[in-house]
């Protein structure tokens, strides 16, 4: 892989004072707006969701299984999604359950138990877990207790590498003392805190509630409890949003100094989460010139402030392990964003948790009725299905080479496919000559690179390599 982006340092945008956004060559920034304001996947899949079917052969998913666990597999990843909270975020596209009866995660861990065994049927018992990840919902608000009970039964039933990253999303509203002090008991060493805006206008407006101290209260607590990463979630683009007001949430988070950042454009889909279409009912989501220079000036802040630029949406100080798997070309990208774990096949428990082996990915059921069900039938709760060919295996790795390296070598690809890459995808590299015109990619001597200006459009470079956009099936958020 070239120097260039290897080795690069986080300064991916040249700023000359104040805030300057990148310019086409081609295209004013209105022209640009208009062009690439498009809808489009985020790319932690390949195939994305819309593309898993309900109609699968069952006899090539048990082959699928036998392939995954045969001698010298690869070392697993677990992620168990625990969909409670007690209210619901306006913006939130996750897949929740909203409840303030706090009882009710007692017979969710009986199911996750439950399919935590049927999956032991069919998983090498010797293989290691070297990444576990609790996300919601909101996985504290299960008790103390509740988190208790389900770390045991991980530890019972799967063998943890002594280098294990074990993650685990926080929401400040709902994390007492006791919470973490038992969260770092069961082994947990990462956390990922949801602020989303410190202003208490947008807080408002996203019936979200969560003012700055309380965030800091929970951070302090991580802390002294030995977490090794702390991450923190911010959302752009939401309603009430302005430049200024998000740059007064940037500056407050920077004082708080976290090891990672995610920073996120708001996925408006409110014909997917209808609690969305109060946003459209008010009127109140910023213009697209603006979540445009809410993007920049969070690239511009968090640069300045000594973090390095991690693909599309995320950031980490310069010793973060994440930089270094940007520089030696092991970073990827998965459902819970951007990761180091390469190698591992992702196992994943609970409603419409998402798991991926190499030849295939599988949803569970997002009824939570529906899922019960077949677990307590002795079935795994498996409702949708992609078995990938060797077409989408060798899209995925391109998509992924993008999104995580923003650039392509085009000798490096066709050894790794196995193919002439500039044969097999001619058409693909002729349609990016508008991607060129407008600056968003550049030629370099192997292959092409993505410019500052494509670094903010990177999933418009990504989805010329997608097959499937053409069938129209998916409803994706804008890109911008």
């Amino acid at each position: 892989m070239s120097s260039k982006s290897r080795g690069a340092g986080p300064d991916w945008i040249a700023y000359t004072g104040g805030m300057t956004l990148p310019v086409s060559p081609s295209l004013s920034l209105d022209q640009l707006l208009a062009k690439y304001d498009i809808a489009g996947p985020r790319y932690t899949s390949y195939p994305t969701a819309p593309h898993f079917s309900t109609e699968w052969d069952r006899a090539a998913l048990r082959e699928d299984f036998l392939a995954d666990n045969r001698p010298g597999s690869r070392p697993l990843s677990l992620y168990f999604h625990l969909p409670f909270c007690e209210r619901k975020c306006w913006f939130c596209g996750c897949t929740t359950v909203i409840s303030r009866d706090h009882s009710i995660a007692d017979d969710y861990l009986e199911d996750l138990e439950r399919e935590m065994d049927l999956i032991a049927l069919h998983v090498d018992s010797q293989r290691s877990v070297v990444q576990i990840h609790l996300g919601g919902g909101t996985p504290t608000f299960l008790s103390p207790e509740q988190l208790a009970r389900l770390g045991k039964a991980i530890k019972q039933r799967f063998r943890l590498s002594s280098r294990l990253e074990f993650s685990v999303e926080i929401d400040p509203r709902h994390a007492s003392e006791e919470h973490i002090r038992v969260l770092r008991e069961i082994g947990c060493n990462r956390a990922s805190l949801g602020v989303q805006d410190f202003n208490p206008k947008v807080q408002q407006a996203v019936n979200r509630i969560q003012p700055r101290q309380m965030t800091e209260s929970v951070l302090a607590h991580l802390r002294a409890n030995g977490f090794d990463s702390i991450n923190m979630d911010l959302i752009y683009g939401l309603p009430e949003q302005t430049p200024n007001s998000f740059v007064e949430t940037l500056l407050d988070v920077i004082a708080l100094r976290p090891d990672r950042l995610a920073i996120f454009s708001y996925a408006h889909v409110p014909s997917i989460k209808p609690a969305q279409r109060i946003f459209d009912r008010r009127r109140n989501l910023p213009p697209v010139q603006s979540k445009l220079r809410m993007q920049t000036l969070a690239v511009e802040r968090l640069v300045w402030a000594g973090y390095a630029c991690i693909g599309m949406d995320h950031f980490a100080l310069e010793t973060d392990e994440l930089v270094r798997a940007r520089g030696n070309g092991s970073l990827q990208r998965n459902f819970q964003g951007y990761t180091t774990h390469a190698g591992a096949s992702l196992y994943a428990f609970g409603m419409s948790a998402i798991s991926q082996t190499a030849g295939a990915y599988r949803q569970n059921y997002k009824d939570l009725g529906l899922y019960r069900t077949a677990l307590r039938q002795g079935q795994l709760p498996i409702e949708k299905v992609r078995l990938l060919s060797s077409d989408d295996t060798r899209r995925a790795y391109i998509i992924q080479r993008i999104m995580c390296d923003n650039e392509l070598v085009f000798d490096e690809l066709s050894r790794h496919l196995g193919i002439s890459f500039e044969d097999c995808f001619k058409s693909e590299l002729l349609s990016l000559e508008e991607f060129y015109a407008d600056g968003l990619i550049e030629r370099t001597a192997h292959g092409f690179s993505v410019t500052p200006l494509g670094r903010l459009l990177v999933r418009v470079i990504a989805m010329k390599f997608d097959r499937y956009l053409l069938s129209g099936q998916g409803t994706y958020s804008k890109v911008i």
